[in-house]
């Protein structure tokens, strides 16, 4: 690794530890949420942060929609979609950036494999690697998934139907309900979660590469994504030792400039490239090379101004009022998923939401 880049791997696990560290504080907020909702006091309620929207990506996504056929911005999880628009934004500058730079799963995902790696590689001297064979197939599976949720909300809902589900008890107390999956998991909830876990350890970014929806949502958007990283097959050597350091599994050492549906802009093939001026980023469509230091801020500072953008336009906080969370709180075992206009409206009277 050259001297003049050694400090972007660090970077970058600064900006994952941060982001995890965030995600943590916004965890333990929730937490003082759900227990303050017991005490059956509106005006006692904890203040929920707005974070824990960031995984409804679902909600954020109907609330999207929404936005594009009435030009409204729903106000049952503000938060939501204001952090899935930052996600898209730097998704589309600098190529599928989140997952490598800010999803806490992704660095889960992240940590868990290098652990296998030392483990199984370094230790046992296991050189274990999804087949080919399995591989392709594999990764259809979070575009499969992406496939159904955008047939669900773009195309099967009703301009109606979306708004009546986006304002029925189930989606108001969505981030709730999730909580409570993680919370008082089932047997078969703890057994899939541990699966993956182990399958991670054994398979880097197991869950990112194969299942996640997110990332293939964002993968389709990389594609368009005007800045990429670039090789200067003039210079370079064949060293492959960006191929090597690849935790996607990208041959970068064939590609002219990378354009994979699978590079998270991690950066490491830059870092780890020993000819300078070999890999850079670069705008595809001047060639001009962007600092890749400059790309690591620009990331975070990009996708913090936009949700900071959000507070000061007051699109942050759920209009949710506090009587409705204890409300459906203590129904909310019977607030299944709706799957009709006319279910939703049923719902909706049920829980008392037209009174």
């Amino acid at each position: 690794m050259r001297k003049d880049r050694k400090f972007i791997p660090r970077i970058r696990f600064s900006s994952q530890l941060f982001f995890v560290l965030l995600s943590i504080w916004a965890a333990a907020e929730f937490w003082l949420f759900i227990g303050s909702i017991g005490a059956g006091n509106p005006e006692n309620i904890w203040p929920k942060p707005g974070g824990a929207e960031a995984y409804l990506p679902i909600s954020a996504l109907m609330s999207l929609r929404y936005f594009f056929l009435t030009g409204d911005l729903h106000e049952a999880h503000p938060a939501g979609l204001v952090i899935l628009f930052a996600v898209i934004l730097i998704s589309f500058i600098f190529s599928k950036s989140f997952c490598g730079w800010i999803c806490p799963v992704g660095f889960i995902s992240e940590m868990t494999g290098e652990f296998g790696r030392k483990i199984f590689r370094e230790k046992l001297k296991l050189k274990l690697k999804m087949p080919r064979f399995l591989d392709y197939p594999l990764r259809s599976v979070k575009y499969i998934l992406l496939a159904f949720f955008v047939y669900a909300i773009f195309i099967s809902m009703s301009e109606a139907a979306l708004k009546v589900f986006m304002d029925s008890p189930y989606n108001l107390i969505a981030d709730i309900k999730m909580y409570y999956f993680f919370a008082e998991p089932t047997k078969t909830t703890l057994i899939v979660l541990f699966a993956l876990l182990f399958a991670g350890v054994i398979f880097q970014n197991f869950w990112c590469r194969y299942f996640c929806p997110y990332g293939a949502l964002l993968g389709i958007i990389s594609f368009f994504s005007p800045n990429k990283i670039g090789r200067n097959e003039t210079s370079c050597t064949d060293c492959r030792m960006c191929t090597k350091v690849c935790p996607s599994s990208i041959k970068v050492h064939k590609q002219k400039y990378v354009v994979s549906d699978e590079c998270t802009s991690c950066m490491s093939c830059v870092a780890a490239c020993p000819v300078k001026e070999t890999l850079n980023v670069k705008s595809i469509r001047s060639g001009k090379k962007i600092n890749p230091y400059i790309v690591s801020f620009g990331i975070v500072v990009i996708f913090l101004s936009v949700l900071l953008a959000g507070k000061m336009l007051n699109y942050w906080e759920s209009s949710t009022t506090n009587e409705q969370i204890i409300r459906y709180h203590n129904k909310r075992n019977s607030l299944g998923h709706p799957r009709s206009v006319k279910e939703i409206e049923e719902l909706n009277k049920r829980s008392g939401r037209d009174n």
